[in-house]
């Protein structure tokens, strides 16, 4: 039997590699012209340059200031070594950061270019569901009617859905989805529809086409009855069979279907409750052997169950970098960015990941590729596979490379909750490069969360995600070093260790503060030109954070909000993200996952494009939060009245404004506490809990400072 497994395994590889061969050697024959351009943003890297010198000056003075100080006061006190402690920490990850802006690159495609139709290679598409009620069914259905209407070739397309609830509703509009389909696919081809997704085409008021698409109209509602009807008996399994079931088999060729359709592909795996599934990984392992039998095409789309496909040129842009002889062998993946048609202006959540996909991916598509992004992206089977004409026979070797199961799990990989971050870390540790395409009008469109508390919880999983990596054997600022350029693996570093700039913002939010209730000078004097080297780090941070958020078309409010919430998920994601890493190292809590809820109610709906924090959440992710806000409350007017009667404003004026930024920027919070009588505000027992907190903290703290003294 392991024989057999092996054989299938090596050939698979060869196949697609044969697959991939062809199509490479036939575009090389049907096109001279490129069917990409790259251009460096040459303006960018000057600017970004200059900010690093700037920047590396103003940190030298900070750093030889706080050396002079520890010299000159024997021993130096605790408070001081903390916050030097939190500067370095927060400079090293800088010092991460500016990897990214190195060498930032945009990139143009020429899709007319490809080959004829017949030339294109095969693609399967893969999409996940988990749960019924947090992702519904019409919503996921939408997104593989608009991969099934994708503008490529429909016999070679290969749509396959996994269900891990192993729900008879998804699988039922998975029918539904087919039969929609045999009107929908011919509709959008005929005139050329561009949102083919089917629930944004008919939100859409301004269309053309009134008889043909009121008719489609009424098949499609049609179509959203029997789904919501079937919706009534929704249940989710935890132990279940597995399920593998053909919807629509182009080959079949049946009376009824007047036009070619791509392949559809129900499939849900075996689950027992004790038997570990690896969660998504796992998910999309399975469709790729399943998909291996099937069609075994040689390039791969993911797709999360809400990110439909919003532009259905998207594979033939892809293709324009697989298919480039010049680049294709060694390119992984095609990764699009993620971007969401339920996010408001204001963005208080900071769901658009800006600073991810406009900033940081163009900066590594400078060097070896943006990382694996969980969703809209490309793959190459192959590079998935691996080598395995070097593993040769050996069970026990193919199984150190492929995973210890019965059989063999080749693909996304495990042990950790950010398959993504893993499995493309390790792709460009073995010399595969991936490329970042961001056409002007967004391939993907997907469903970003409306609600604080979804949000953090998310962040929490994925910050838990990146140190489960960063504290393995493949630890990405070691592993990587050996096996990738310098700035790529700072790349893959700083996201390593994210999870970490919740230590020194603790320190930050809560030492000066203390010191400054008990007269503790933290910073150089107003008086000092000292003074001046600190202020510099500071405005240099936020000035540069504003011109990347004005250069790409962002506003003074965004750069706000950013401000904001990268404070609130320091302190409540990158905390709690850490504590469940080390929980599960020490074998107390198991790893968990939880879908992120798709369906927002109305005044979740309204809350939010009002612009206004939603703070019904845990109270574990709430409390730290408004207790640190508390707790700058107290020392602020604190600080203001040592400074009036003491008249010690030069001395503490750092400490003061620390705490008055910390306030200003969590302002929400103060008025989710105080002003605030919905029921989405702070909740009191939270606020009073927070505040006997702060008092406690700064009792005993001020105690211990008095009895060292």
């Amino acid at each position: 039997m392991h024989d057999f497994f092996l054989s299938t395994v090596v050939l698979l590889y060869y196949v697609v590699k044969k697959n991939h061969k062809f199509a490479s050697s036939t575009l090389m024959e049907s096109s001279s012209l490129p069917l990409h351009l790259c251009r460096p943003q040459k303006l960018s890297a000057i600017i970004n340059r200059l900010y690093f010198l700037l920047y590396i000056i103003a940190l030298l003075g900070h750093f030889y200031y706080r050396t002079c100080s520890f010299l000159q006061t024997t021993p130096p006190s605790k408070l001081h070594i903390l916050v030097f402690a939190s500067e370095l920490l927060l400079s090293l990850l800088w010092l991460f950061h500016q990897a990214y802006l190195w060498r930032p690159v945009s990139r143009k495609v020429f899709p007319e270019r490809l080959p004829e139709n017949k030339l294109l290679p095969a693609i399967d598409v893969f999409i996940c569901t988990a749960d019924p009620k947090k992702e519904p069914p019409l919503e996921v259905m939408n997104t593989v009617l608009s991969a099934m209407a994708l503008d490529y070739p429909p016999e070679k397309l290969h749509v396959y859905l996994s269900d891990d609830a192993s729900s008879s509703v998804t699988l039922q509009a998975m029918r539904e989805a087919c039969l929609f389909s045999r009107s929908w696919l011919p509709f959008c081809s005929k005139f050329g529809i561009k949102s083919r997704c089917p629930k944004a085409y008919f939100t859409d008021q301004s269309l053309e086409y009134d008889e043909e698409r009121e008719k489609i109209k009424r098949k499609y509602k049609l179509f959203e009855e029997n789904i919501k009807r079937a919706e009534t008996d929704c249940k989710r399994a935890q132990n279940h069979p597995s399920i593998v079931e053909v919807i629509n088999d182009p080959d079949e060729g049946t009376d009824h279907q007047q036009v070619q359709m791509p392949l559809l592909v129900y499939v849900s795996r075996e689950k027992t409750p004790f038997h570990p599934h690896h969660f998504k990984a796992g998910a999309l392992n399975v469709l790729l052997r399943v998909s291996s039998i099937i069609s075994n095409s040689p390039y791969i789309l993911a797709l999360d169950c809400d990110m439909y496909c919003n532009d259905p040129t998207s594979a033939r842009q892809a293709m324009c970098f697989h298919l480039d002889t010049k680049i294709s062998p060694s390119l992984a993946f095609v990764q699009f960015p993620q971007k969401f048609h339920t996010i408001t202006k204001s963005d208080i959540y900071d769901s658009h990941l800006r600073t991810t996909f406009v900033i940081r991916w163009p900066g590594m598509d400078g060097l070896q590729g943006p990382m694996l992004s969980g969703t809209g992206f490309y793959m190459k089977r192959e590079a998935l596979y691996g080598n395995v004409s070097d593993l040769g026979s050996d069970l026990l070797h193919l199984k150190q490379s492929f995973g210890t199961s019965n059989e063999f799990i080749i693909g996304f990989l495990y042990n950790s909750m950010i398959e993504d971050y893993f499995t493309g870390f390790l792709l460009h540790c073995k010399g595969w490069n991936s490329v970042l395409c961001n056409p002007l009008r967004p391939a993907f469109l997907g469903t970003a969360t409306t609600k604080l508390n979804d949000t953090l919880v998310q962040g929490t999983r994925w910050n838990c995600g990146l140190l489960e990596v960063t504290l393995s054997k493949f630890c990405p600022p070691i592993y990587g070093l050996s096996r990738m350029s310098v700035l790529q693996t700072m790349c893959y570093g700083y996201y390593a260790l994210q999870p970490l700039f919740s230590l020194p913002l603790w320190c930050l939010a809560t030492v000066p503060q203390l010191c400054l209730l008990n007269g503790i000078p933290i910073y150089p004097k107003v008086s000092s030109s000292w003074f001046l080297i600190f202020a510099s780090v500071f405005v240099f941070s936020l000035l540069k954070h504003l011109e990347e958020v004005l250069i790409t078309g962002g506003s003074v409010l965004t750069w706000w909000n950013e401000q904001r919430f990268w404070m609130i998920k320091s302190i409540t994601a990158y905390t709690y993200g850490i504590l469940d890493t080390i929980l599960k190292h020490c074998s107390m809590r198991q790893p968990s996952f939880l879908p992120t809820d798709k369906v927002a109610d109305d005044e979740q709906m309204r809350l939010y494009q009002m612009g206004k924090f939603n703070f019904q959440m845990s109270p574990n992710l709430l409390t730290p939060l408004v207790t640190l806000v508390i707790l700058n409350m107290i020392s602020f007017a604190g600080g203001i009245a040592r400074m009036v009667i003491q008249g010690s404003w030069d001395e503490m004026f750092g400490q003061v404004f620390l705490s008055f930024y910390i306030l200003l920027v969590n302002y929400p919070v103060i008025e989710g506490m105080t002003s605030r009588k919905d029921k989405a505000r702070i909740p009191p027992s939270v606020a009073l809990l927070s505040l006997v907190l702060s008092i406690v903290f700064l009792s005993l703290c001020s105690m211990a400072l008095r009895f060292e003294s």
